[in-house]
């Protein structure tokens, strides 16, 4: 990653330093320009305000810098007395202690940055030394670091707050002086967020117990509540971004409430981003979404020969692995240059990936999001997205992974997997354009979080209430915690709460003898320690060969549907289960057989607001007969169709359809508001269209639109317009809440909070629980809570966590309330649309046939493109 642009031929020396500035640059200065390079402006205002020891958010283009900004600006301002520190060690010559911690949401990224930060420090400061700590450390080195922590450490959330849990905590990060927080929109808006946000905190308090030492012991320092004022002795925090929409919010969650003098830094924004898109020979017009789009396969390979080195982003690692397959079997030459990246992959076989492309020896690597975040591959030159990015800032992200340097332009080529995402493929040019990006905001008060947090900071050495109190209620996340939620949590860790007193296991902070709170049992300490983080999925089972060499690792809800001989791929590679032994696949390689595919959690993702925005927008002008878009006049056959038998949806017009047909009475609705709100929408609508009867509805959704199907007669266009009515949202949320089965919906809900708040553990010292065992266990719990403490804090949790994520209510009432707005057209069909195809596709799929869901679809298919031309 480069620091600045190359200096001018004509050895153009970095800009003279104004007399402001505060001392200790100058070495910075000679370092750059040593390089041959020359600072850009926001780079000297970063390196500026950290010598005023201020804390801020750095804002700029992937690629532009930031990553030496921050860390050229740690070293001027720390270098000195840090140095000093280290020459006061008894006459040795020893490192000096954890000055630096910089937090990373990703392994891969973790490394990288290691990478990035040695250098500079070697010519800088000489006596430091950096290590790195994540999953993938190695016991060793883990151990070496428990001895003594290097100067800088590399980390992420979970092992950072693992580091919190030991008993030694004050003292070994009591003098960490600055925090850089990598790719801070990633972490912002999740709970990780959260985790880190709570980190923060800590650190911050044992900074200012350091800076005033107003009492002798952790516990008084405690019970005082120390609070440091003096310039400079603060922990200072830092945060680099490159795709956030709402700045000022994202900065005050990351440096917290108490600290006012933060600043943002906005640095390069004029970064070339060029997006264009590979053109199928022939458009759908009647696509149908969930394929792979490996019909676009002849024109990827060609696009990679273009290359000198890309990356094909997929969004599932299912379709990653059946992508990279298809590369090889297209282009069996090659093989070892092109490979494959996804985080269920052994860590030895990513670090390959990752230092091939970082070499140029990878003509190209087939991922996911693994590869997301500011990994610097400097050869790669390309971006290949395989399907819609589904947001705008996932798009420039990914995008930001080739040109990766000042100077150099960015290029993503999107691939569609049907028709209906050209459309969105303009819609996203458009977006990035207009400065359009997502924002992202803070989980409030999560206690699952919280309470997990409390026994953390119990194991690193004990919390006093009140003074732990003030120290959380200073991050955003938590700013209007209520004095009943705590005394809840402190009754929760303390005693399992009012449900679970009679279970030694849930008694597992108490107060000692001098009023700090405590973990008591050294059995409890190490469980709590292995499950430290808030990232939940289904159990993983490991692949691994007989002969002993591990692949990675698939979800056990996939290795329970196959029986001993059956052929899967995975890694690249077509496996033969053999057996399953403690959580364990032992795999041969297959020699033939039909080859199954992996799943995992998480692969569909919704539609951002901005970018199902712009997508009405790109449709309002194809209304009006503007296709200036090469996407926009490719699709013209698919959407001049759409207009011909129905409407095309608009930001002004509502579209909803209905068809009679043998399987009863269907609508078809489109509000573009992703697949998260349509799911409540859907659901709402039918528990109103049925009332006061009771009424049986089949329910499908994608995107764009929902389809309601039922067996009765129903004027959909008669009851339609009082069913989309805008309730308060009392009334809304109650709605809903009836419309769904609200508690098999927040039963799953809970599972994820039960893991995180200590209820239940996915692993134990030695041992881990399989899927089928954590699902009981959570749903014990579920049942025991809602019978004998129905006011649990953790079951009113997973009630709201179904609103405000799983269903969305609140962007739910903004989608009613702009539906009311505007103007609706019902329109009656003889067959399905364009667009409401890929509705009774999603639908189809969830029904038994003794036809196979391709071999209808095809039916289907040629029976509505002799109708279209018939029409003609």
């Amino acid at each position: 990653m480069r620091a600045a642009r190359p200096a001018a031929r004509t050895g153009a020396r970095p800009t003279a330093r104004p007399p402001s500035r505060p001392a200790g640059l100058a070495p910075i200065d000679d370092w750059v320009a040593t390089q041959g390079w020359t600072a850009f402006p926001f780079q000297r205002r970063v390196w500026e305000e950290m010598a005023r020891g201020r804390s801020g958010l750095l804002h700029s283009s992937t690629g532009s810098g930031k990553t030496l900004a921050v860390w050229l600006g740690a070293l001027a301002a720390l270098r000195e007395t840090v140095g000093a520190q280290a020459r006061e060690i008894a006459g040795k010559t020893v490192a000096p202690p954890l000055t630096v911690l910089w937090i990373t949401p990703m392994r891969a990224l973790a490394a990288d940055t290691l990478r990035a930060l040695t250098r500079p420090m070697a010519d800088l400061c000489p006596g430091w030394t950096a290590g790195l700590r994540s999953g993938d450390t190695t016991s060793a080195q883990r151990a070496a670091q428990d001895r003594r922590l290097p100067t800088v450490l590399v980390t992420t959330p979970e092992s950072l707050s693992l580091l919190l849990s030991r008993a030694d905590a004050r003292e070994q990060l009591g003098q960490v002086r600055l925090v850089v927080v990598d790719e801070w929109h990633e972490l912002m808006g999740n709970k990780r967020g959260v985790q880190t946000q709570l980190a923060l905190a800590r650190l911050r308090r044992f900074r200012d117990e350091r800076s005033a030492p107003l009492a002798p012991s952790p516990a008084g320092r405690e019970r005082a509540g120390v609070r440091a004022s003096g310039r400079g002795s603060a922990l200072m925090t830092w945060g680099l971004s490159a795709t956030l929409g709402n700045l000022d919010e994202a900065l005050r969650t990351l440096v917290g409430r108490e600290t006012p003098d933060a600043v943002l830094v906005q640095g390069e924004t004029d970064k070339t981003l060029l997006i264009d898109t590979l053109l199928p020979e022939t458009v759908e017009r009647f696509a149908w979404a969930g394929h792979l789009g490996l019909r676009m396969l002849p024109q990827v390979v060609e696009a990679i020969e273009e290359s000198a080195s890309c990356l094909v982003f997929t969004n599932m690692r299912s379709q990653a692995e059946r992508w990279y397959l298809a590369l090889l079997e297209a282009r069996p030459d090659w093989a070892g240059v092109i490979a494959l990246h996804h985080g269920s992959l052994d860590r030895e076989v990513r670090e390959w990936v990752e230092l091939g492309l970082k070499e140029g020896r990878l003509k190209a690597a087939v991922c996911t999001s693994s590869l997301d975040l500011g990994v610097d591959f400097l050869p790669v030159d390309r971006v290949l997205q395989i399907g819609s990015a589904k947001g705008v800032a996932r798009l420039v992200q990914r995008a930001g992974r080739s040109g990766h340097a000042p100077g150099r332009p960015s290029r993503i080529t999107l691939v569609p997997t049907h028709s209906l995402e050209l459309v969105e493929a303009a819609a996203a040019r458009d977006a990035v354009r207009a400065g359009q990006i997502e924002a992202r905001h803070s989980p409030v008060a999560p206690l699952d979080v919280l309470v997990q947090h409390l026994v953390t900071v119990a194991l690193g050495g004990g919390f006093e209430p009140d003074a732990l109190l003030d120290e959380i209620r200073g991050t955003v996340a938590y700013e209007t915690l209520t004095p009943a939620s705590w005394a809840w949590c402190l009754d929760f860790v303390r005693q399992g709460g009012p449900s679970l007193t009679a279970y030694p296991d849930y008694h597992r902070v108490v107060p000692d003898e001098t009023g700090l709170w405590r973990v008591p049992d050294a059995r409890l300490a190490r469980r709590h320690r292995v499950n430290i983080g808030t990232i939940v999925s289904d159990a993983a089972i490991s692949v691994q060969y007989l002969s002993g060499g591990k692949l990675g690792t698939v979800e056990e809800g996939f290795i329970a549907r196959l029986r001993p001989g059956d052929a899967f791929l995975f890694s690249g590679r077509l496996l033969e289960l053999v057996r399953v032994e403690q959580m364990t696949a032992f795999v041969r390689r297959a020699t033939a057989g039909r080859a199954a595919v992996p799943r995992w959690n998480g692969g569909r993702m919704p539609l951002s607001s901005t970018l199902a925005d712009a997508v009405l927008r790109e449709l309002a002008a194809a209304d009006q007969d503007r296709y200036d878009a090469p996407e926009m006049r490719c699709v013209r056959p698919l959407l001049e169709l759409q207009r011909r038998w129905s409407h095309l949806p608009t930001p002004d017009v509502l579209v909803a359809e209905t068809l009679k047909s043998r399987e009863g009475w269907h609508l078809f609705l489109y509000p573009f508001a992703g697949r998260q709100v349509h799911l409540g929408l859907a659901g709402l609508l039918a528990w109103r269209a049925a009332q006061p009867e009771t009424g049986t509805f089949s329910i499908a959704l994608n995107d764009y639109g929902l389809e309601l199907l039922s067996a009765k007669p129903i004027d959909w266009a008669e009851r339609l317009p009082g069913l989309l009515t805008l309730s308060p949202m009392d009334a809304l949320l109650r709605e809903v809440l009836e419309s769904l089965n609200a508690t098999e919906l927040a039963r799953r809900r809970f599972r994820e909070i039960a893991r995180i708040s200590g209820l239940i553990f996915q692993s134990h010292p030695g041992e881990r629980r399989s899927n089928r065992q954590l699902q009981a266990s959570a749903s014990l719990f579920f049942e025991v809570f809602q019978q004998h403490d129905p006011d649990n804090q953790l079951l009113v949790q997973a009630r709201q966590e179904l609103l405000t994520q799983e269903l969305d209510v609140r962007h739910l009432a903004a989608a009613l309330a702009r539906m009311s707005a505007q103007t609706l057209r019902v329109q009656p069909l003889r067959r399905p649309t364009p667009l409401a195809f890929p509705l009774m596709v999603e639908r189809f799929r969830e029904k038994l046939s003794n036809e196979s869901l391709a071999d209808r679809i095809a039916r289907m298919v040629a029976d509505l493109e002799r109708n279209a031309d018939a029409a003609r």
